[in-house]
């Protein structure tokens, strides 16, 4: 098998497997019979995936997108889905993003037909960005500080039951700084530890747990940095393969910092070749040697080689891509488009 070494641009030296035959990508859209913005999307299989959208808008399907069942909870009209972490084609949790009380946690068991309000917020001062699980019964929401930090809430029982974590283990935020409730992609796991990015300040970084959430460590990344700028996504092929993407929401097509990557625990470097503007959603592809793909307002990129070099496949507005571990990819984004990879 083709190698590439990564020592370029001052990354460590480490052997990433290089797809020379790699076929084309392609996005094929799917109707989902609505305009709804879909921000939250989480792929269980080829046939299942759930969609988490505005006004309160929940949807899955169990047929590969050829329908979509209408999975939103009672009373949630006024809220905005933003992340969506599904397990099964029953079981969920969707993560509502807001001011005050409008932040909240649903969970069903049923497919949607009915859910049970988890956690409900209560802190004026914090607001929900993203969700990412470490298995179906240990997972993580990130919000902005609270009290100049940083939140974490924990779940044990599949999102059940939420606790707030003790900020004792968590680096001060810098002014201005929080998460972006973009693509639900912010915070991710792999194996037991856990990342989340932040920007809106004069840094973006990455924060990084090997605790469940307790305790934190922040290194900077090279992303572009400003008030509506910094990290977006972050995707961890294991912990020691890491990419993060973001840039600027309000110049979507500028392009210089906007994707940086991290392997065998080193510094965050921009990646030689980046995507073609900001890009708020990550995701490796399973079952590949080192694909890696990017979406945003302005199109959607992959890369062969694990972050290094990226390519535009597709100039449609995507806000966030999920894989599902049988290798299949969706993405989904504004005016309900959503769509499935193809090659």
């Amino acid at each position: 098998m083709a190698v590439l070494c990564a020592a370029v641009a001052g990354l460590p030296a480490v052997v990433i497997p290089a797809a020379a035959a790699a076929p084309a990508a392609r996005w094929e859209l799917v109707d989902t019979g609505t305009q709804t913005h879909f921000r939250g999307l989480s792929v269980v299989s080829r046939k299942v995936a759930w969609l988490g959208g505005y006004n309160g808008v929940v949807l899955r399907t169990v047929d590969g997108g050829q329908s979509w069942i209408n999975a939103s909870p009672a009373g949630a009209s006024a809220l905005q889905f933003r992340d969506i972490a599904a397990f099964s084609a029953t079981a969920a949790v969707a993560m509502a993003a807001g001011t005050g009380t409008d932040s909240r946690l649903y969970v069903t068991g049923d497919g949607g037909r009915t859910w049970s309000l988890a956690y409900e917020n209560t802190s004026s001062q914090a607001f929900f960005d993203c969700m990412a699980f470490f298995s179906p019964r240990h997972g993580l929401v990130l919000s902005d500080p609270v009290d100049g930090k940083f939140r974490i809430l924990s779940t044990s029982d599949g999102g059940h039951s939420w606790t707030v974590l003790p900020d004792a283990g968590m680096p001060a935020a810098l002014p201005g700084e929080a998460g972006f409730a973009a693509s639900g992609e912010c915070l991710t796991t792999a194996g037991h530890q856990a990342w989340f990015g932040s920007g809106g300040s004069t840094a973006a970084r990455v924060f990084t747990s090997r605790d469940g959430g307790y305790t934190w460590q922040v290194a900077t990344t090279p992303i572009v940095t400003g008030p509506t700028a910094g990290v977006f996504g972050l995707a961890f092929r294991s912990p020691v393969a890491g990419v993060a993407v973001g840039g600027d929401f309000a110049a979507p097509a500028a392009a210089a910092n906007v994707a940086a990557v991290s392997f065998l625990g080193g510094p965050w470097r921009s990646s030689p070749s980046g995507p073609a503007g900001y890009r708020s959603g990550v995701t490796w592809v399973p079952g590949t040697p080192a694909t890696v793909i990017a979406v945003g307002l302005t199109g959607s990129d992959v890369s062969y080689d694990g972050g290094l070099r990226w390519h535009t496949f597709d100039t449609g507005q995507f806000d966030t891509v999920s894989c599902a571990p049988d290798g299949s990819c969706w993405a989904s984004g504004d005016l309900g488009r959503v769509a499935i990879l193809r090659n």
